[in-house]
């Protein structure tokens, strides 16, 4: 099986690029980052599918970021990101690419529904208005793999993960998500003398974060046999922790002894997004790493990263 890997540069491709030789030797994975082509451009994405002839797509790459960053630039979030995934799956279409593995988003989900969310609930209410644009462009993506699968009859299938943490994860301040954006404060805290951090909101609203080693694992061993899946899969471990809770592991990994101070009047998203992922238990999904050893190799990769190369 020759399979095509878009996004391999970023935090999930980069850990399905890390476990393909062990889970699936025989098999063969073409690695593409933005070297190997702008994915908003369809000329180059349909010339990388036809030279690359791949038997399956696993679609990772994305326009991503933390809250700050999609409050700030909404029409980037969703116009790079509709032509990323237009460019991708009609590629895919016209290529006649029998399978393909699309990374969607928990943010597809209306606030304020009942928790937890079951793949029912997508387009069943308004959006939390912080992650609008990009929502908008991964329900556009999703919504197409399910009519491409109908209307061709491909096994084009798309995986709704909790929002993801692990080694290479973007600490980039401003662009973090929740738990690299907690590494990098209790970091600075630590190494610059500080006995204060700030976290955005008051603290109480939860999320559930998956350990994208654990993901990309199941996710390999899933191709081939993506026509089992529903059209749209929850992927969670079931568990959320408040956001002072995923600040406090923070600070554990990083010897921070210090108080957090709270600033309510930043936004910090819906108060809670838990996923039913019942459907993909049945499937033998099972993550089993635990928050604090997920943290712990979080900041540990976080650390090597900034030391200095040698030749």
């Amino acid at each position: 099986m020759r399979v095509l890997l878009t996004g391999g540069a970023g935090m999930l491709g980069s850990s399905i690029a890390e476990v393909w030789p062990t889970l699936r030797a025989a098999d063969e994975l073409i690695v593409a980052t933005r070297a190997d082509a702008d994915l908003t451009d369809r000329a180059a994405v349909a010339a990388l599918i036809g030279r690359t002839a791949p038997d399956a797509i696993v679609h990772t790459a994305a326009k991503v970021a933390g809250i700050q960053a999609k409050l700030q630039r909404p029409t980037d979030f969703l116009l790079d990101n509709l032509l990323i995934d237009t460019s991708v799956i009609r590629g895919a279409i016209d290529a006649g690419v029998p399978e393909l593995l699309y990374v969607s988003s928990a943010a597809i989900y209306p606030e304020g529904l009942p928790q937890p969310i079951g793949e029912g609930a997508l387009l069943s209410g308004t959006l939390e208005g912080a992650n609008e644009g990009y929502a908008l462009a991964k329900i556009a993506g999703t919504k197409l793999c399910e009519y491409a699968s109908r209307q061709y009859g491909l096994a084009y299938r798309a995986a709704v993960p909790s929002n993801l943490y692990g080694p290479g994860d973007d600490y980039t301040h401003g662009q973090a998500h929740l738990i690299a954006a907690a590494l990098g404060k209790v970091h600075a805290a630590v190494t610059g003398g500080s006995d204060e951090v700030e976290v955005w909101g008051d603290g109480t609203a939860r999320r559930e974060f998956t350990y994208t080693p654990d993901l990309a694992a199941w996710l390999v061993i899933q191709l081939g046999s993506l026509d089992a899946w529903p059209v749209t899969l929850n992927l969670g471990p079931g568990v959320d922790h408040s956001i002072t809770e995923y600040y406090e592991a923070a600070g554990r990994a990083a010897g921070f002894t210090g108080r957090f101070r709270y600033d309510a009047t930043k936004p910090s998203g819906v108060h809670q997004r838990l996923l039913d992922s019942a459907a993909a238990r049945a499937l033998g999904w099972n993550p089993t790493t635990p928050l604090a050893a997920g943290v712990a190799a979080s900041y540990h990769a976080y650390l090597a990263a900034q030391e200095p190369q040698t030749a």
